[in-house]
């Protein structure tokens, strides 16, 4: 590192010379800076908190490794990095544009031809990186360049490095309110599934000009992110349908990428696009830099000339060196001549190839189904069976109470299990598609999620039994007999069972068979009617024998 005179400011990082600085970020400061070949890249100094140690220069190197990999048009590659320079750094190429935050804020929001380019862009820039085993983390406007019309995606991978550091050390938020999936906010690890999440949020901003969560202070932003209360209102349909389905709060319920990469490419034409700058040109964003900048970290891959989306595009670096080495300056890719969009593909071998793709696995007609909240009727009878469900279960706690309790730490547990080990079949399906054997993997790894299962079990049913036994406590104040204050109990056990912490788990399954059946009023009337009369006997079982107090012949509350 060499500073100017009388300053402590570097001119030299490496063997790069800083020419300006283009702002700065959580994680450093970016720079661009020229190579000892001429080439102009983006050089990003990273802060003392995010590598400071041993360790975290250990990760960021083993973090480079897999980095280097990540090749795609849409995404800005990673050049070359130093984690053991005395001010360690990461060299990316260098795109001149605005971020798709200024983009939006400066000529509005984004609409036809142009939103759907962008949507399939990006989903194909996070595919990209998926297939190279890293998670992107912080997929956001503020990390989006526009080189013209077509998105470039940056800082890839590097939420990781920071990602230890920042949450032990600081205790900060890794991310940004908004576009963060709601399953981080309550502090479950990143899977696929949250790069989708972020996908639709920063889609949906650029398809309106505002933040699908509002506005506001922070921890209003993430209340409104957790009850799933996202505004797509003046995007339109079935873009508005595809981005509802992918920002479900349950991480289970959205779509897969592959999925929504085989909606979107049939879809997505190469709009018209101006001509691109200079090759060298310098650009430098005017106007104060807003807080949430997020710099330019690549340089036009190809001249320039979007290359259309697909899983075919070919490489624009060298083959990097093995994973923990040192990345040495590359010569920059010679420029790309323009390629002309590919003939849309004929609706039969679009259809046989989507068939294929996903093993006949999903319907592609109803992958994207309008996930907007229920109609009023149809929730109302979800919450009626629902209170049914209760008053069968407080049914069976009045004929036995100690059968009925073995039932529901049972059943919990079991669905809990079942629920984890799908999320994990649906987070590799995410990055490697649907296989023939992820049956056979959910059944392999059940009894690693069965352990993983007790403690959500321990801490939903402790705390629906205390609400259970507080409504059996008042009941016995009133005077009430046995029976009646088992079924006070019970039903209150049930309704908490429904709605308490950590409750998805256990919902979720349930809720797969029961929200169908809700949809129509005669198999809602039938569940009903079945439910009903379970309970009904139930209670005529009480009324002629007592409460059964098995495996003991006497209960608590006889003297």
């Amino acid at each position: 590192m060499t500073l100017r005179p009388d300053s402590s400011a570097p001119t030299h990082v490496g063997r790069y010379t800083l020419l300006t600085k283009l702002g700065e970020g959580g994680m450093g400061i970016v720079h661009l800076a020229q190579g000892p070949d001429g080439q102009r890249v983006a050089l990003k100094v990273l802060r003392p908190q995010v590598v400071g140690d041993q360790e975290a220069r250990n990760r960021l190197a083993r973090e480079v490794g897999s980095l280097t990999r990540v090749r795609s048009p849409w995404v800005a590659e990673m050049l070359d990095a130093d984690p053991w320079a005395e001010v360690p750094y990461v060299v990316t190429r260098y795109v001149p544009g605005f971020s798709l935050h200024e983009h939006v804020a400066t000529e509005g929001p984004v609409a036809g031809r142009d939103l759907l380019w962008l949507a399939g862009c990006l989903a194909e820039g996070i595919a990209a990186v998926h297939g190279s085993g890293v998670l992107h983390r912080d997929v956001k406007p503020g990390n989006v360049l526009m080189e013209g019309r077509t998105p470039i995606l940056i800082d890839f991978g590097l939420a990781r490095v920071a990602d230890d550091v920042r949450l032990t050390q600081t205790g900060w938020l890794l991310g940004t309110p908004g576009y963060l999936a709601p399953e981080i906010l309550y502090g479950d690890e990143a899977t696929p599934a949250a790069d989708v999440h972020a996908w639709a949020a920063t889609v949906a901003y650029a398809a309106s000009g505002r933040p699908p969560y509002g506005r506001g202070p922070s921890m209003a932003v993430m209340d409104r992110t957790r009850r799933g209360q996202h505004d797509l209102a003046g995007i339109e349909s079935p873009l508005a349908e595809v981005l509802a389905a992918a920002l479900d709060p349950d991480p289970l319920e959205r779509p897969l990428l592959e999925e929504l990469l085989a909606w979107l490419r049939p879809l997505s034409t190469r709009p018209e696009l101006p001509p691109a700058p200079p090759p060298g040109a310098l650009f430098t964003p005017s106007g104060p830099v807003p807080d949430d900048f997020t710099l330019p970290l690549a340089l036009a891959a190809h001249g320039g000339a979007p290359v259309p989306p697909g899983p075919d595009t070919p490489p624009t670096v060298p083959e990097p060196a093995a994973p923990g080495t040192q990345v040495l300056p590359t010569q920059a890719a010679p420029a790309a001549a323009p390629v002309p969009p590919p003939a849309p593909p004929p609706p039969a071998a679009a259809m046989a190839r989507m068939e294929e793709q996903f093993d006949q696995a999903w319907d592609l007609e109803q992958a994207f189904v309008a996930q907007p909240k229920p109609p009023l009727a149809e929730r109302l009878r979800r919450w009626t069976a629902v209170g049914l469900g209760a008053v069968a279960l407080g049914a069976g706690f009045a004929a036995a109470p100690w059968v009925a309790t073995a039932v529901v730490v049972l059943a919990v547990w079991l669905l809990r299990a079942g629920s984890l080990a799908a999320s994990a079949v649906a987070s590799r399906r995410t990055v490697r598609g649907v296989k023939w054997y992820d049956g056979l993997r959910w059944v392999t790894t059940s009894p690693w999620h069965l352990l993983r299962a007790v403690t959500g079990t321990v801490v939903l049913v402790s705390w629906s039994a205390g609400l259970g036994v507080a409504a059996g406590l008042l009941a016995y104040a009133l005077a009430l007999d046995v029976p009646t204050t088992l079924l006070a109990g019970g039903a209150t056990l049930g309704v908490a069972l429904w709605s308490g912490p950590g409750s998805s788990r256990f919902r979720s399954p349930l809720s797969r068979v029961l929200a169908p059946l809700a949809r129509r009023p005669v198999p809602w009337l039938l569940t009903c009617a079945l439910v009903l009369a379970v309970a009904a006997g139930l209670g005529v079982l009480v009324a002629g024998n007592g409460v059964a107090w098995f495996p003991w012949t006497t209960g608590p509350f006889d003297l």
